[in-house]
């Protein structure tokens, strides 16, 4: 039933205008938006605030946002429609995201999403949907559940059948554990120090319970660090003993008691995985940690612990060097950009640093949506300061005063670090008007993304930060000339940025001393999907990718052989197993007609289907293309369409010429990365396993 509204002439005689049906509500909207009108490209903070008080942006919000910024209700209208997360609708009281991103797929998340869509079917207060990356890759099948992050999803878990009422997520009291802990007789307990990771994945298998249960106990301190990346192990609790800290893996609040029990000496516990000193521990002592030598190490916006672990020193390095020569150690280093396309960071500082404007800018590029991919979330939860440092450094280097930091909304928990850390920041003068007394002036804030993939693409994203729809601009002009607001801007990733506190305290030619060939330092890679040792591996340029799957990652979880490797993200090659001597270096991958991309490596086992992951690329690309080419908006929907009739076995010698037409056609003429990259996955698929292309259903 619409709801009633009075119409009224406009200004002058104007068009009529329609009284809002919720003058309350209409009047909350509009001291919203004039809160955040004197912003730069405020819009999209707006809408998320409308979105977070109301659950949905409603149709009578639109003119009242226009009204406020000078905008035409079009103009809104159509940033509203572009991105994923601004609902039009109330919500129901559950909603659920079943990951339906490559690395979830290879551990059953198509049949998960298939049984809790038709399990919920008729209920019409419990919304399923789908989302394409939850940042959890190593950990799937992942869903949200009422905005909580959920590990290792199955169709049979219990939570199903508490929905709506118990969402999963509620944190429990576990005041009664200490009710329950036994000493052994005669010890006189002292306060001892236990960690708990706070990072989303631990807290999506239980470390929060965890640690309530840890915190209910008298004479233990619980700290929250980050996670050390062994994620296969999480939660993984560490016990501060006087030769180290002593890890316990996969931790169960139930196991708690047995482990204060014995004492927190680090001791043996029954039914409890100990693995020893945890910095000892052959997976985590054979990486070389450059970028990530904190992480689960401190605790996330501890400052004063991050100085003391050798933070601040690259940036107190920095001021002491002019800015051209700050470029030239990021030159000599052989930095690449981490976030894909491997551009020399240096070329790209150099260009910002000479370009002459009365405004320059660093953004940072945290919109992480390539499944397999969680680096970026992991560092920006776990030691938010290193970012925070590279920024500051890289603004000073090339004359910016202002810097924003643009996140996707699936890492709501990201968000909340990296913005309490630049808090500290700021109470410590690390960031704002006169940084360490220099006279150098670095502001900076976080945006947050809407749920579009594509606006992990620079210019999309420039586009989102102005507050526009995320739609990709053609190039030239480059960003670094003509970017945010149309002054010279620096963009580069998280890991880029994250890289360059340690460049300038050790100096360029100590990091370009690791690696191989043009690839030079560290990367942080990722293993996901079907993997028995998922997590993080920082290591230099040059392993190859048989060290990084069979002997880190220990070959697939379900004990199967490895069919494949989807190494670069959704827009990446398949890499079979013959290819697994490959060096993890950026023209090697080249040569190999693949990339290396953001590091992330998602594994599937000999039950994968190549014709429906090469059906799911272009699917993929059909959801989450901004529009604005041809080749990109209509050739990847053609390309769902002929794949199917490839997989239904009809004319499948004419499909498949047409299907290799049609990929050189968006390769050639698309106009980012998204359409250009979206045959990559489709041709290697075609190439490795054309036995899988021989019928079947669509």
């Amino acid at each position: 039933m619409q709801r009633e509204r009075r119409a009224r002439r406009g200004p002058g005689g104007g068009p009529p205008q329609v009284e809002p049906a919720d003058p309350d509500r209409a009047r909350a909207v509009r001291e919203i938006a004039g809160r955040h009108r004197p912003r730069r490209g405020p819009l999209l903070p707006i809408l998320h605030e409308v979105l977070d008080r109301f659950g949905h942006i409603d149709d009578d919000d639109i003119p009242v946002i226009a009204d406020v910024l000078n905008l035409s209700r079009a103009e809104v209208h159509g940033v509203v429609s572009f991105y994923h997360d601004f609902r039009r609708t109330p919500p129901p009281p559950s909603t659920v995201r079943i990951c339906r991103g490559e690395a979830c797929q290879a551990v059953g998340g198509e049949a998960l999403y298939a049984a809790v869509t038709d399990r919920f079917a008729s209920r019409t207060d419990v919304e399923v949907s789908d989302i394409f990356c939850l940042g959890n890759c190593a950990l799937g099948p992942s869903a949200t559940i009422d905005g909580t992050l959920r590990a290792q999803v199955s169709a049979g878990d219990q939570v199903w059948s508490r929905l709506p009422e118990r969402p999963y997520g509620s944190r429990q009291s576990s005041s009664s554990a200490a009710e329950t802990v036994p000493t052994k007789k005669g010890r006189k307990r002292r306060r001892r120090t236990v960690w708990v990771p706070r990072d989303c994945a631990a807290v999506a298998v239980g470390a929060d319970e965890v640690a309530d249960a840890f915190a209910a106990i008298d004479g233990i301190t619980v700290r929250r660090n980050g996670s050390r990346g062994m994620l296969w192990l999480e939660p993984l609790v560490e016990v501060e003993t006087e030769h180290g800290r002593v890890g316990y893996a996969n931790v169960a609040p139930a196991e708690v008691a047995a482990i204060v029990a014995e004492g927190l000496t680090g001791g043996e516990v029954d039914g409890v995985d100990r693995i020893g000193l945890v910095e000892e521990f052959p997976w985590l002592a054979r990486q070389r940690r450059v970028g990530f030598a904190r992480v689960g190490v401190i605790e996330p916006t501890d400052i004063d612990a991050y100085r003391k672990a050798g933070g601040y020193a690259g940036l107190a390095r920095a001021l002491s060097l002019d800015p051209a020569a700050v470029v030239a150690e990021i030159t000599a280093a052989g930095l690449r950009g981490r976030g894909g396309a491997g551009f020399p960071a240096g070329i790209k500082w150099e260009t910002v640093r000479t370009a002459h404007a009365d405004q320059k800018f660093v953004c940072c590029n945290a919109d992480e949506g390539d499944s397999g991919t969680f680096a970026d979330r992991i560092l920006l939860e776990g030691d938010p300061f290193t970012l925070i440092e590279g920024m500051t450094i890289a603004a000073y280097a090339v004359g910016a005063t202002e810097g924003f930091v643009y996140v996707r909304s699936e890492y709501p928990a990201a968000i909340a670090t990296l913005r309490r850390a630049i808090d500290v920041a700021y109470a410590h003068g690390l960031l704002g008007p006169d940084i360490s007394g220099h006279g150098v002036r670095f502001d900076l804030e976080v945006r947050v993304g809407a749920g579009a993939y594509i606006c992990g693409e620079e210019t999309s994203m420039l586009e989102s930060l102005e507050g526009r729809r995320g739609e990709v601009r053609a190039k030239p002009p480059i960003p670094a000339l003509h970017g945010l607001f149309g002054r010279p801007t620096l963009v580069n990733n998280v890991l880029t940025l994250g890289s360059v506190p340690m460049v300038l305290a050790d100096g360029g030619e100590a990091y370009a001393a690791v690696g191989v060939g043009r690839s030079r330092g560290t990367q942080v890679f990722q293993l996901a999907g079907d993997i028995a040792r998922g997590g993080i591996v920082e290591a230099d340029f040059g392993i190859t990718v048989r060290e990084l799957i069979e002997d880190f990652g220990g070959g697939t979880r379900s004990g199967r052989p490895v069919k494949a490797a989807q190494i670069g993200g959704p827009l990446g090659a398949y890499i079979v197993p013959a290819q697994f001597d490959l060096p993890m270096d950026y023209e090697a991958f080249a040569e190999a007609g693949a990339m290396l991309g953001h590091g992330g490596i998602v594994v599937f086992d000999d039950t994968m289907d190549a014709s429906a992951m090469a059906r799911f690329a272009m699917e993929f690309c059909a959801r989450e293309s901004c529009g604005k080419c041809t080749p990109c908006r209509i050739g990847s929907v053609r390309g769902v369409e002929v794949i199917d009739r490839i997989r239904a076995d009809a004319d499948r010698q004419g499909n498949l010429a047409l299907l290799q037409d049609l990929c050189s056609t968006m390769t050639r003429g698309s106009l980012c990365a998204m359409g250009g990259l979206t045959p990559m996955p489709v041709q290697s698929a075609l190439r490795h396993f054309p036995e899988d292309f021989t019928g079947g259903p669509p």
